[in-house]
């Protein structure tokens, strides 16, 4: 491709993506609008095939970092500086893109050698110089800087600013307490740094929390990257956590469900409420307690309390007495019936 179409398409709106997109956007965009203009599925519509074209184009170049970052200096260029046109001169008597390149080529006014662009990734074909030393004269660089590290312009292309700072990962473990309540933590950098940071209340496990400017410096007057939190949340051997409710497991003994109860329940911040657990309650019936979860700035969750009918291991003469007269007196009565009479079905 010649860098005078990069001067004149713009692959970013081709695309339909900013001109900060990562490669991953730039990928899903062009698998999306290569499926919707694909000839296969727009066969006689030239408009949709020249689409699918010029897709393929902005992607081949967005694609590529080194061709990208070539495509952005040139874009550079056309938006804020020289304008180049193609073609012959006009009545101003100026020349077209190419032969501006032409004068560096041999030969002033236009008659040295024709400068000529390829979109291989060795270059471009200056009639024997390197572009970037043309581009350099042109702007009043050195010859001898380009890409090898003395251009004012990076290589190719426009001044560039102050790069802001890149983003850093890091992790961190709490305990299942303090990621329900919150907690301040304190991060040691790979440079040494110490960074102290709250992480807010209800936290979950594997969330990520972004750190604005903890990240690393910037160049000279522009802002620090940030830092990427991974949070992991220890398991807690009583609670557990649905959501914003904090889970817990209620036993309660035979008598306690089959006549009622109230039954106190620990809670996670060691103190206990009271619930009341109804006659027959069997095992795995949930009693709630609002407003004893986890609190966020969205709301705050309940405290489930799962019932679990502990079954005594020993029994005394006169517990096995009471039970087997409890057995008796149920009869015939069979708790199994329902479930043989549903699975028939």
């Amino acid at each position: 491709m010649a860098s005078q179409d990069w001067f004149e398409k713009d692959f970013y709106a081709i695309l339909g993506v900013p001109r900060d997109a990562d490669a991953a956007a730039i990928k899903k965009a062009y698998r999306k609008l290569a499926k919707q203009y694909h000839p296969d599925r727009n066969e006689g519509d030239p408009s949709a095939e020249q689409r699918f074209k010029d897709v393929g184009e902005a992607h081949a170049v967005l694609s590529d970092p080194k061709q990208r970052e070539e495509y952005d200096a040139v874009r550079s260029m056309a938006g804020g500086g020289a304008r180049f046109r193609a073609g012959a001169g006009g009545p101003s008597g100026s020349g077209g893109f190419e032969d501006i390149f032409s004068a560096f080529g041999g030969g002033a006014g236009g008659g040295g050698t024709r400068v000529r662009f390829s979109n291989g990734r060795g270059g471009y074909d200056a009639g024997g110089e390197d572009v970037n030393d043309i581009l350099a004269q042109m702007f009043g660089g050195a010859a001898a800087g380009g890409a090898r590290g003395g251009d004012p312009f990076g290589g190719f292309g426009a001044p560039r600013g102050p790069r802001r700072g890149a983003d850093v990962q890091a992790r961190t473990t709490l305990s299942f307490r303090d990621a329900v309540a919150g907690s301040t933590v304190t991060l040691t950098t790979a440079e040494g740094r110490r960074i102290t940071t709250k992480i807010p209340a209800g936290v979950r496990d594997g969330q990520k929390i972004r750190l604005r400017g903890k990240g690393a410096p910037g160049d000279q007057g522009a802002p620090a990257g940030d830092l990427i939190l991974t949070v992991s949340v220890e398991k807690h051997p009583v609670f557990g956590r649905e959501g914003d409710n904090i889970t817990v497991d209620l036993p309660v003994t035979f008598a306690e469900a089959a006549l009622g109860a109230t039954v106190p329940v620990p809670t996670l911040d060691g103190s206990s409420v009271k619930v009341k657990v109804a006659p027959g309650t069997p095992s795995g019936r949930v009693l709630r307690v609002k407003g004893r979860g986890v609190h966020t700035r969205h709301g705050t969750g309940d405290l489930l309390a799962r019932v679990q009918v502990v079954v005594p291991q020993r029994l005394s003469d006169e517990a096995r007495r009471a039970v087997e007269t409890l057995r008796e007196a149920e009869g015939d009565a069979d708790p199994r019936a329902a479930v043989f009479q549903q699975a028939a079905t």
